[in-house]
C-alpha cells in the first residue's frame, strides 16, 4: 500500500471516535499528536500533510471544529514522559502517537482517553493491548511489521546480491524493533546462507564506527529495521552504504537510493524497480 493511502486510512481510523459524536457541531474537539521523532523531518511532514487532508475530508477542520496539539520528542527517549504528561494536561479527546515507547509513556498517564498508534510491531508483547482481535482498554491502532517480514528483507538482499555471506543488522539497541526483529533474523539467516552480525547503535558515532569496521571484511550487506535513531541518521547510513558499496534494505521509502546499484552490477535502476526492489 502506498504511504499516502496508508496515512489516509489512518486519518479515518483516528477520527472515528469523534465522528460518532459529530452530532454536536458547536463543540470543538482536541486531537493530541505525539511524534517520537524530529520536527522538520521531511517524512513526517509528508505523513502529517496527508493526515490533515483526510481529517478535512471527513469534516474536521483545524482551527474550526478541531484543535490540533502537536508535540515532538526530538527522538529523545528521556523526553517521552514529559511530553506525554504535557499533552494529557490539555485533556484531549483523542491521542495519536507513534512507536512503542511513546505509547507506553502515554499508557502511564491515562487509562481512559482513546489512543491510536502506528509504528508498533508487537502491541501484545509490549503490554499495550490484550490481544490483536480484542485490544480492550483505551489503546488501539495499526500493526507495523510482524516479525516474519525479516525473512523477506533477508531474501531480498540475497536476491539482489547473491554473493552476500554477512549481513549487518543495524539498529538502536534500546529501541523495541531491534530486540523484536533480531532473534527472527538470526533464526532465518542460515536458511539463505548468511550470517547476521548485530550492530547495536546509540548515535551517529556508533553508526560510523560500526559500519566502517563491518565493511573491512568482504561480502557484506546491511539490514536496518526502522527506529528513531536510525531514522534520524538515515543520510549517514545511506552515505556509508554507498561509500563501502554495500547492498542494503531499509524499512521505509525515505531510505531509497539507487546510484550504487548501477555502479555495482551495471544494471539499470528500472530493472530493479520493476521487481519491487526499489520503491
Amino acid at each position: 500500500m502506498r504511504r499516502r493511502e496508508f496515512i489516509a486510512g489512518l486519518g479515518g481510523a483516528a477520527a472515528w471516535p469523534v465522528i460518532a459524536r459529530a452530532q454536536e457541531p458547536s463543540r470543538s474537539r482536541c486531537l493530541a499528536i505525539l511524534l517520537h521523532g524530529v520536527q522538520g523531518d521531511p517524512l513526517w511532514d509528508q505523513r502529517l500533510a496527508a493526515f490533515r487532508e483526510e481529517l478535512e475530508r471527513l469534516g474536521w477542520m483545524a482551527g474550526q471544529n478541531l484543535k490540533l496539539e502537536l508535540r515532538y520528542t526530538g527522538g529523545k527517549y528521556d523526553q517521552l514522559s514529559q511530553v506525554a504528561h504535557e499533552l494529557l494536561s490539555l485533556k484531549p479527546d483523542l491521542i495519536f502517537a507513534n512507536t512503542t515507547p511513546a505509547i507506553r509513556a502515554l499508557q502511564h498517564e491515562t487509562g481512559s482517553i482513546p489512543i491510536v498508534f502506528v509504528e508498533v510491531s508487537d502491541p501484545v508483547k509490549a503490554g499495550l493491548v490484550a490481544s490483536l482481535s480484542r485490544p480492550t482498554g483505551n489503546i488501539t491502532g495499526l500493526l507495523f511489521y510482524e516479525n516474519s517480514i525479516v525473512g523477506k528483507w533477508l531474501g531480498m538482499l540475497k536476491e539482489i546480491a547473491p554473493f552476500l555471506t554477512r549481513i549487518a543488522f543495524v539498529g538502536a539497541k534500546n529501541a523495541f524493533p531491534y530486540g523484536y526483529f533480531l532473534p527472527t533474523a538470526n533464526m532465518l539467516a542460515p536458511s539463505i546462507g548468511v550470517e547476521i552480525v548485530p550492530l547495536p547503535i546509540t548515535n551517529g558515532d556508533d553508526i560510523k564506527r560500526s559500519i566502517e569496521a563491518f565493511a573491512r571484511a568482504p561480502n557484506g550487506g546491511l539490514l536496518s529495521p526502522n527506529d528513531t535513531t536510525v531514522e534520524e541518521n538515515r543520510n549517514l547510513i545511506l552515505a556509508l552504504a554507498a561509500r563501502y558499496r554495500m547492498p542494503a534494505v531499509y524499512a521505509f521509502r525515505g531510505f531509497r537510493h539507487g546510484r550504487w546499484f548501477d555502479v555495482l552490477w551495471d544494471r539499470p535502476r528500472d530493472s530493479l524497480s520493476s521487481r519491487g526492489i526499489i520503491r
